[in-house]
This record gives C-alpha cells, sequence and structure tokens, in this order.
C-alpha cells in the first residue's frame, strides 16, 4: 500500500497549553520526518498526552503551530484528521456493537462506506488476528484483543500518520510480539510510526530518533545511537582464572558484582579506563582470561536526562526547555 504524506509527517512550532495553573505543554518546536519510526519519551506528567491531544484534535493549543503532512490541525483540520490514526492508551469502547460494526461505523466517520474499504476492514482483521471475533460483541473480548480493535479502529481510514500511546500496555508477551510484527509492516510500507511507552527496550529496538520530554519541554532530541553514547558509563565484565576472593582497594568503589570468577565494573565513560582496571587487577596477582564491555541502555539514558531535567525545573522558573536540549532540531 503506498502512503504518501508531505515533509515532514509532523511539525510543530512554538507550542504552549496551559490548564488552569499548570503549565503542560512549554514552546515545544518538533518534527518528525516522513517515514520515520519516531519515539516519544517521557514520565508520567511530561506532557505527552497533551501534545498528542493537541495534534489529534481532541485539545487547541493556546499558542504555537501544529500540522500533520502540512495541513494545520485548526486551519485544515479535515485534512489533518484525515491523515493521522491516534491509537489511545485508555482503553475505550461501544459495549453494543460487534468489532466488525465498530470499524464499519469509525470508517463511515470518513465516509468509507465502498467494498474497497469493508475489504481493508477485513484485511486489518485477519492481520491483527482477529478475523474470528468479527461477529464477537466487544463485551465479550479481554483487553488485549479490545487494544487489538483500537488499533484496528485507528487504522481504518488509512492514515499516512499514526501514533501509538502506550500500545502494549498491560499486554502479555505473545500479543506484544504479534503488534510489533503488525507495526513493523505498516512502517515498512511507508507509514510514519510516533511511539509512546514506559517500556524503553521497546523504543531502544524500534525507534530511530526520540525525542524526550520532562516538564512540557523536550530534553532531548536525537538518534538513538547518539543518545546512547550520552551515556556516563558503561559495565566492564572481567572474568578471571580463579575465584576472586579480594580486588585492589582503588577497585572497589566501582565493583558492581563479583560472581566467582566474574567480576562486574562500572566505569566512568571519559574518566575510567579499562587497561587500568586491567592493570590493577594483574598487580594484585589476578589472571584475567576474558573481558567484555556494555554499553548504558536507553533506560539509563533516560534516567539520567529526566531527572536532570527535574532538578533544573526546581533551579529556575523556566525549567530545562530554556537549555539548548529544548532547541535540539532533527
Amino acid at each position: 500500500m503506498s502512503v504518501g504524506c508531505a515533509e515532514p509527517a509532523i511539525a510543530v512550532a512554538g507550542l504552549h497549553k496551559r490548564f488552569a495553573r499548570v503549565h503542560a505543554v512549554r514552546g515545544i518546536d518538533l518534527e518528525v520526518r516522513r517515514g520515520e519510526f519516531f519515539g516519544l519519551l517521557g514520565p508520567n506528567g511530561a506532557g505527552k498526552s497533551t501534545l498528542i491531544n493537541i495534534l489529534a484534535g481532541l485539545t487547541r493549543a493556546d499558542a504555537g503551530h501544529a500540522a500533520i503532512c502540512g495541513h494545520d490541525v485548526v486551519t485544515d483540520y479535515r485534512a489533518a484528521r484525515r491523515a493521522l490514526g491516534v491509537v489511545p492508551q485508555e482503553i475505550v469502547f461501544d459495549p453494543f456493537f460487534t468489532v466488525r460494526e465498530v470499524l464499519a461505523i469509525q470508517a463511515g466517520y470518513f465516509g468509507l462506506r465502498g467494498a474497497a474499504d469493508k475489504a481493508w476492514q477485513e484485511e486489518l482483521l485477519a492481520a491483527l488476528m482477529l478475523a474470528d471475533k468479527g461477529d464477537a460483541n466487544m463485551r465479550a473480548l479481554s483487553g488485549g484483543m479490545k487494544r487489538r480493535v483500537l488499533i484496528a479502529q485507528a487504522l481504518v481510514h488509512r492514515p499516512q500518520v499514526v501514533i501509538l500511546d502506550e500500545p502494549t500496555a498491560g499486554v502479555d508477551v505473545e500479543l506484544r510480539a504479534s503488534l510489533w510484527v503488525f507495526v513493523r509492516r505498516l512502517h515498512e510500507e511507508g507509514h510514519t510510526i510516533v511511539l509512546t511507552t514506559h517500556y524503553l527496550e521497546e523504543a531502544e529496538a524500534l525507534c530511530g530518533r526520540i525525542a524526550i520530554m520532562q516538564d512540557g519541554g523536550i530534553v532531548a532530541l536525537d538518534t538513538k545511537e547518539a543518545l546512547l553514547r550520552r551515556a556516563v558509563s558503561k559495565t566492564l565484565r572481567v572474568t578471571t582464572a580463579e575465584p576472586a576472593v579480594a580486588v585492589p582497594e582503588g577497585l572497589a568503589p566501582k565493583l558492581r558484582k563479583r560472581t566467582g570468577q566474574i567480576l562486574e565494573f562500572t566505569l566512568q565513560q571519559g574518566t575510567d579506563s579499562i587497561p587500568e582496571v586491567l592493570e590493577s587487577l594483574r598487580a594484585a596477582g589476578h589472571v584475567v582470561t576474558d573481558i567484555a564491555t556494555e554499553q548504558a541502555s536507553l533506560e539509563e539514558v533516560f534516567l539520567a536526562l529526566t531527572h536532570r531535567g527535574a532538578r533544573a525545573s526546581v533551579g529556575g522558573a523556566e525549567g530545562p526547555w530554556s537549555g539548548p536540549a529544548s532547541r535540539t532540531g532533527p
């Protein structure tokens, strides 16, 4: 299926949104390129859902501009809605209809009632392993099945941009794996995918670029690889010929774990040297038979960035969004 979309797929400039005394979105500038698999991460309350609601037309921004595939979400809202599909975090369903009826009603909102549209709905049911549940009432479905229906609803009008808001929250391992197979297929077919998730290993495995939000602003926006290089530490795993009874005094603070002949050290990037650690062990009489290094995960980088952002917001009225990271372009 060919998917056309203007460049960029999502464009946000100077976006602000307040709810009473809460400044939920603070001057966000963001572009998501056509065909990207983009991660939008952040702790609870960071402003992700507010940003998504503005893009979907459920909330109107107080200031700034947002567009989907070149269509302003306010002044050209019909085209913007047609270009966007959102899978919400909450499981919301109408208990009075079957799965096929739910999809037909959703398609009707876009005037899609032809034979080709019905065939696409059946294709969605098959791809999401819902074909045998098409005539089942929504109330009879499990939570995981209901979530699949939400994905089918979001895709029923063949949107060019798909936002997945916590799509695997509370989903079992088998269903999660099947969902990612389907989402990867959508991406390969040209859809732009925006993923929000608290399972950071999913973002690390799937996303090419990632934005991290904190307190309504963007504290980091870069490729996954560049973000991982921001890690302040890495793990050095050393195997010795004999179980290490003790390590040199200078290495003790770096020792994270000791299991028989295996020693795991946490080394600070730019300050700790692997050759120096090995030389210290050799001088203490240990015979090193193997070494391995392990870079920090996206989760560690995420925690470091969001904790830093939280400290900055306490220290100043403007918070982390006033720093250079919030202006990092794509």
